[in-house]
């Protein structure tokens, strides 16, 4: 190629392979303005004159404010815009930095800030700021929140991480001035938040950083004891170091390959998670240092690879190749692992000096690399994950639920997998061909039914493997099931698939509501009032019911009947001794002067059940009713209406403790579906007992759908064996029961009843 060679060698094994010290030197921290400035050599005077002004007025804010080492506040802001500043962020972000904590702490208010320094910056500062003026009935609930506020504005604008991670990198780095207590659950939440939000964005530098020093925050002795041992190792393989860095040179400036070489090693928290997760001892853990091969452009990658592989044997399987699929965070480089002249494995990896440059600053490197580069590149980095955050967002109004979502999202570990049209897709290490559905589109995961691996049909919750070929099968009517929220890994598809339930149990809920409204409303002698838009005066009643009963509109108001929060025959007396203050009957027509007599209500006032109600009304488990049972309604605060039999022993305790929540219910003339009973058998036992039992029911036209035996029926003479079948009603039922006693293996047959 004509290069001439060269290498340039920094191997900090030849002075002992220095690992990352647990509590940084903040000497290079900018505490004072002058420092600050110093750092701004990139930046236009003017915008180092804006700048001057934010400091000011952060002062000012923060002026009597001390930080628990003693040091004044104002020390702190300094610190998270220097570091800001060797990212070489604007000066918007700078002076956000600055005034971060101005609205949380000062009381300074957003429109103070747009009126000083514009919106751009006010907007920053307000992502940043925690929601503790607001009331929440507990911390978790509050953070949650805050944490919700700041992600949201980190997907419309990437420079509210990069600020806030700034900021939580100082905290970490001077917190030994804090309680025990307080270190532990800050670094914790560092460690579970953070530390990951900041490999997601590849900022790998950072990443590294917080989980050291959570490390040593959460497990101080462990990392002091592991710090010692990595220290007496280090005198160990310092020969060893010296020999590869030898080695590899050599086979460098022989193949006239131009690169830089660096030595690194092993963070004591990766160390720690590989001997936790593998059971392993200090000593066994052989992979504790490796070398970064920096190269001028791509093929190089590859070519310095072949000189390495020619140098020391390959393990096999160990070769990865981020440059051809890189990591979702943007990550690139050449993986492989040798075999050293000792025997042990050294990883290699090998790199341009632009992928460097995103390998340990992500989209931070937007700012860096070659400053051409407008900073609004940075939101192409990882932009399918913010992107996502808005989408969870969409689908997710509960705080907790939100963190719980983003939380999934942040594994560290992905699979690569393949539309069949060839598209590469990252998904997270466990994620389903669910996953992939909905990570294609959220159509596409609700109306999943199947899917084929490589042209092979797969249940949905198989795992998927880097370089599998994934095609879905959809079909119109089909809707999300609610077991897929058992194995889905990503949160887009968990917050798509729980919106959708959740909107099909409020349709349900209000529907249900709707009926029971209905029959209270006709147990006074009423009507229900119209629903029409275009009836003004009903309307109005409506509107003026539901403002009573504390909710916004008609329809929330239904749902929540539904839901059994709140009672139909209140509502209903409401309504009724409304329209006699009025005088009026806006389509609600006087039937009775008083209540129904008995013989009046089957019609009318009962909710009738056909097997076609969804989520909003179940049967009890307990007594398992069926068609042909008499049966009665329980209206459970928030779960729905539970029916149960007239003749359960559980349903007549919850009647004597709280009657109110009773309604009448009935069966349909047309079912949509079977029901299940459950069934006791006792028998003879011996061989083929089973295959006897389910001939019987198969011959009954029923289906058994569970079966359950005792632990000691295999050495007994008989045994008593629990059948869950699917049957239309109880005729159905009482004719496969005859059947089963016909069969000579049956001694006797029931129904369980509670």
């Amino acid at each position: 190629m004509g290069l001439r060679s060269f290498a340039t060698a920094h191997i900090p094994g030849l002075t002992g392979l220095a690992g990352p010290k647990a509590v940084p030197d903040t000497a290079n921290e900018a505490s004072s303005f002058d420092a600050l400035v110093s750092r701004l050599h990139y930046m236009p005077k003017a915008d180092v004159k804006r700048i001057r002004e934010a400091y000011k007025f952060a002062d000012e804010a923060h002026l009597g404010q001390f930080r628990a080492s003693g040091e004044p506040y104002i020390t702190h802001p300094l610190a998270v815009a220097g570091l800001c500043a060797d990212w070489r962020l604007d000066a918007q972000a700078i002076m956000a930095a600055l005034m971060h904590d101005a609205m949380e702490d000062c009381g300074v208010t957003k429109t103070e800030l747009i009126e000083r320094f514009e919106a751009p910056t006010a907007e920053l500062v307000d992502g940043l700021t925690k929601l503790d003026k607001l009331q929440f009935s507990t911390r978790e609930e509050s953070q949650a929140e805050s944490f919700r506020k700041m992600l949201l504005a980190m997907a419309r604008d990437v420079r509210v991480i990069l600020i806030k991670l700034a900021d939580r990198l100082h905290n970490m780095r001077t917190m030994q001035h804090m309680a025990f207590d307080k270190r532990r659950r800050i670094a914790r939440e560092t460690l579970d938040i953070y530390a990951p939000i900041a490999h997601r964005l590849g900022l790998n530098e950072i990443y590294r950083e917080l989980q050291e020093l959570s490390f040593q925050y959460i497990h101080p002795w462990r990392h002091g004891a592991l710090a010692k041992a990595v220290s007496k190792a280090r005198g160990h393989r310092r020969d060893l170091v010296a020999r590869i860095e030898r080695d590899v040179l050599k086979a460098f400036a022989e193949s006239n390959l131009r690169a830089e070489i660096q030595g690194r090693e092993k963070t004591l928290f990766s160390i720690y998670k590989k001997m936790r997760e593998k059971h392993l001892s200090f000593a066994q853990v052989s992979d504790i240092f490796g070398f970064r091969v920096i190269v001028q452009d791509l093929p190089q990658c590859y070519w310095s690879l072949g000189v390495l592989h020619q140098l020391y044997k390959p393990q096999p399987g160990r070769f990865k190749d981020y440059i051809a699929i890189p990591k979702p965070n943007g990550y690139q480089s050449l993986h492989t692992t040798l075999v050293s002249p000792l025997g042990t494995p050294v990883e290699f990896q090998m790199r341009t000096e632009a992928m460097h440059m995103v390998a340990e600053k992500g989209v931070a490197a937007h700012w860096l690399y070659k400053s051409k580069v407008d900073a609004k590149g940075a939101q192409q980095l990882g932009s399918r994950w913010l992107q996502s955050l808005l989408d969870i967002q969409d689908e997710t109004r509960d705080a907790t639920e939100f963190l719980e979502h983003v939380k999934i999202d942040l594994f560290p570990d992905a699979v690569y997998v393949f539309t069949p049209k060839s598209k590469i897709m990252a998904l997270p290490k466990g994620a389903t061909p669910v996953d992939f559905a909905y990570a294609i589109h959220s159509d596409v995961g609700d109306h999943c039914v199947a899917a084929k691996v490589n042209g092979e049909p797969v249940p949905l919750r198989t795992e998927l493997r880097s370089g599998d070929v994934i095609e879905v099968v959809t079909a119109a009517g089909a809707r999300p099931n609610p077991a897929w929220l058992s194995f889905v890994r990503t949160g887009r598809a968990r917050s798509k698939i729980r919106h959708f339930l959740k909107n099909l149990e409020q349709e349900e809920s209000q529907e249900l509501g709707h009926k029971m409204l209905a029959q209270a409303l006709r147990a006074e002698g009423l009507a229900l009032p119209s629903l029409r838009p275009e009836d003004a005066t009903a309307a109005a009643l409506w509107q003026d019911l539901a403002r009573w009963a504390g909710n916004r509109t008609v329809d929330e108001l239904l749902v929540e009947i539904g839901l059994g929060r709140k009672i139909a025959s209140i509502v209903a007396k409401k309504l009724a001794r409304t329209l006699s203050e009025q005088g009026q009957r806006p389509d609600a027509v006087l039937l009775t002067m008083g209540r129904y007599s008995t013989d009046e209500t089957p019609a009318q006032g009962q909710v009738l059940l056909d097997g076609s109600e969804g989520a909003s009304v179940r049967l009890a488990t307990c007594c398992r009713p069926i068609p042909g049972d008499d049966i009665k309604g329980y209206l459970g605060r928030g779960e729905g209406l539970v029916v149960h039999t007239a003749e359960c022993s559980v349903g007549r305790r919850l009647f004597q403790r709280d009657s109110e929540h009773w309604i009448a219910v009935g069966w349909g003339e047309e079912l949509t579906r079977s029901f299940e009973a459950e069934v006791g058998v006792l028998l003879r036992n011996g061989k083929g007992v089973l295959a006897q039992i389910a001939t019987a029911v198969s011959s009954a036209e029923a289906d058994i759908t569970h079966i359950a035996m005792s632990d000691d029926s295999q050495q007994r003479e008989t045994a008593e064996m629990t059948l869950l079948l699917a049957v239309r009603d109880r005729l159905h039922l009482a004719d496969t029961l005859r059947t089963l006693k016909r069969s000579s293996t049956v001694m006797r047959v029931w129904r369980v009843k509670p």
